[in-house]
């Protein structure tokens, strides 16, 4: 059974800083590449930023210079580091690994960030 458990979120100020962590179970993590998504209330969920197996990484726009992805084959375990958090950066962060049959979730994480 696969487990996708995400952790390190909270509240914080503007402009400060949160690492999310997401610890997968029951995959050969190192062969896929996983993502981060994250909804805001009303809004639709959204592709954070991706890390291929290979390490190749990808981001939005917005997040651009400011968060980082990385992972840890290792420790099946993939990082979100997030610095000069913004209010609209609020939602509710997931960790997303897709595969050939299915795309498996992580149950979330909320970060608010406050004014």
């Amino acid at each position: 059974q696969v487990q996708l458990v995400e952790s390190g979120g909270g509240l914080v100020q503007a402009g400060g800083s949160l690492r999310l962590s997401c610890a997968a179970s029951g995959i050969i993590f190192s062969i896929y590449a996983v993502a981060w998504y994250r909804q805001a209330a009303g809004r639709q969920r959204e592709l954070v930023a991706s890390i291929t197996s290979v390490g190749t990484t990808n981001y939005v726009d917005s997040v651009k210079g400011r968060f980082t992805i990385s992972r840890d084959n290792a420790k099946r375990t993939v990082y979100l580091q997030m610095n000069d958090l913004k209010p609209e950066d609020t939602a509710v962060y997931y960790c997303n690994i897709p595969t050939p049959r299915v795309d498996y979730w992580g149950q979330g994480t909320q970060v608010t960030v406050s004014s």
